[in-house]
């Protein structure tokens, strides 16, 4: 039987959500977008992010069985969704935190999240973390044998891995003192330090992920870890993506979470899970452009005699605005039901590509609907717009990446195109 009803904890979610959206995250736009820079933008977020930390919600990215209160993937979906509509960069924050904790609480050793994850657990002060993965050259086509591959590398010596590399676009990644997050997730391949990757060789079998907390950070030279520079950006303009450096960069051997040749499954099991959330996302902007441009469509008249909303080309806007994110809700759903239910990630793939791409498109109608007022920016619509141009682009490309990840399950010859649609 099919049925979308939610559950009685599921509406909790929803009410949740809702209250800290519209006690905490209503004014936190207002209050981070004074400061002219991107870094002074991110730190005066981090107020809100404590608050946020209090409400449970990283808690709520882990499972019961660690010490969080996490529920089903779809549970995360409607969190995602009710938190972006309300503001998209203290969102982008909490959630970037659960992506970079995802390889731990998938492949890291009991002892390990034992350590790792208490101040995550512990529902005080400001704890970060980040999946660190890209890098300036681009990683779409890191595993292709006979390619560049992975810049950053690390190299086994006695009890420590040496690590070395520039890394950048990993949300949180520098923590809020540029001494580096709580806990990075950082992926590497296993070579000498500027050695080029074998032409021969599957890149698959070089890649490890190791843990890198602030301690570590402390415990080696100032020198071995820097900020090179906080990239500006048009759209979640208070988000940390920082452009980092690690040079003879010492950890602990204890702090392998991936060992060489697993690297790339953990990675791939975190960025399919973070698939599905970027397609809620995706409907959390097209939820607040359907809803601004609605209010405005039917308080104004141009003009004229009539609300515009009674003009038909506007109400056509407006409901291929509606439909679309009404069909990208339940497509994120479904895909969320299909990962957790052991039918692969090829739903978890659509959902973000359809979601981002119609996240886009969804706030030009929204625009077109209200008119050049929407290009005003006292108008949410521009912010809109800047925020949804970077969802088809970030989590692995609709482009480079994740369109590239269903053609190569099309091309497979033991591809059933509806095995995860009717089951």
């Amino acid at each position: 039987m099919i049925d979308f009803t939610l559950s009685p904890s599921q509406r909790t979610v929803l009410t949740t959500a809702s209250n800290f959206a519209s006690t905490v995250l209503v004014s936190a736009s207002s209050t981070y977008s004074v400061p002219s820079t991107q870094r002074a933008r991110f730190l005066a977020l981090r107020p809100f992010y404590r608050l946020a930390v209090q409400h449970g919600l990283l808690r709520a990215q882990m499972p019961p069985s660690l010490g969080g209160t996490g529920g089903s993937l779809l549970d995360a979906a409607l969190l995602v969704e009710v938190l972006y509509a309300a503001d998209t960069s203290v969102s982008l924050t909490i959630f970037s935190t659960g992506l970079g904790l995802s390889p731990l609480l998938m492949a890291g050793t009991e002892e390990q999240k034992e350590e790792f994850l208490k101040p995550f657990l512990s529902g005080e002060g400001e704890p970060l973390a980040s999946l660190v993965q890209s890098e300036p050259g681009g990683t779409a086509n890191w595993l292709e044998k006979g390619g560049k591959g992975l810049g950053t590398t690390a190299r086994r010596e006695g009890d420590e891995w040496v690590l070395s590399g520039e890394k950048t676009w990993a949300t949180n990644s520098a923590g809020w003192d540029d001494r580096g997050a709580d806990l990075q997730c950082v992926v590497c391949r296993q070579a000498q330090a500027g050695e080029a990757q074998d032409p021969e060789r599957d890149p698959k079998q070089d890649i490890l992920v190791l843990l890198v907390t602030s301690q570590t950070v402390a415990d080696n030279p100032p020198e071995a870890y820097q900020v090179l520079a906080h990239l500006e950006t048009p759209g979640h303009t208070a988000v940390s993506g920082p452009h980092v450096r690690f040079t003879n960069f010492r950890v602990p051997a204890k702090n392998l979470l991936a060992e060489p040749g697993k690297g790339v499954e953990a990675v791939a099991q975190a960025f399919t899970a973070s698939a599905v959330l970027v397609g809620a996302m995706s409907v959390g902007i097209m939820r607040a452009a359907f809803e601004a441009a609605l209010k405005f469509a039917k308080d104004d008249t141009r003009g004229g005699a009539k609300p515009i909303l009674e003009r038909q080309s506007v109400a056509d806007l407006l409901i291929g605005v509606k439909m679309r994110a009404d069909a990208s809700r339940l497509l994120t759903w479904k895909a969320c039901q299909a990962l957790e239910g052991g039918l692969g990630a090829e739903q978890a793939i659509e959902a973000k590509i359809f979601c981002s791409d119609n996240a886009v498109k969804c706030v030009v109608d929204a625009m077109s609907a209200v008119g050049m007022s929407s290009y005003s920016s006292a108008s949410p619509f521009p912010k809109l717009m800047n925020d949804a141009l970077c969802l088809p682009l970030f989590s692995g490309g609709n482009v480079g990446v994740k369109r590239r990840q269903l053609e190569r399950l099309f091309l497979a010859d033991d591809y059933q195109p509806w095995a995860s649609t009717y089951q």
